[in-house]
């Protein structure tokens, strides 16, 4: 009878455990925007209709609940991209902040207006995380500035 009743802890212990280590947070998502400033971005025309270049943008990011993960910290990315005929392509890197300082790192690729940011790395409470997720960029005047909107999918360690 001990024994049976020494199984039934077992099982009952494990399932709790299980379900603790499960609900932890491990895995997530979370949406921000972002507003962006362009410069010093170089435009080299290749041929009719087509170009490359590249830019450095700064901007201040916010998540969209109002609080969280990347809420009220800066980002910096670097891109390189090419415009043939109207069709584009970009790729870089960004290194995004929050208010208490820690990093978060990504690199992106995408055409001139979507893509997909992939976690390459991060500081702090960012450490070890993987993911990927969605980005949409606007144009909001002739003066360089746009905004754009993220979501990231995360796994921490």
């Amino acid at each position: 009878m001990i024994k049976i009743s020494n199984i039934i802890i077992t099982f009952v212990a494990s399932f709790f455990i299980m379900n603790a280590a499960l609900a932890d947070g491990h895995k997530g998502s979370f949406d921000f925007h972002t507003g962006w400033a362009a410069g010093p971005v170089t435009v080299i025309p290749v041929g009719e209709g087509h170009i490359m270049g590249t830019g450095v943008y700064k901007g201040a990011t916010f998540n969209d609940s109002g609080s969280g993960y990347l809420h009220n910290g800066e980002a910096q990315c670097f891109a390189a991209f090419e415009v043939n005929n109207g069709v584009g392509e970009n790729k870089g890197w960004c290194a995004w902040g929050d208010a208490d300082g820690d990093r978060l790192y990504t690199s992106f690729v995408g055409d001139t207006q979507k893509g997909v940011n992939t976690i390459i790395g991060g500081t702090g409470k960012y450490a070890g995380w993987t993911g990927s997720g969605p980005w949409a960029c606007y144009d909001l005047g002739a003066n360089g500035s746009n905004r754009c909107n993220q979501s990231l999918n995360y796994t921490k360690p």
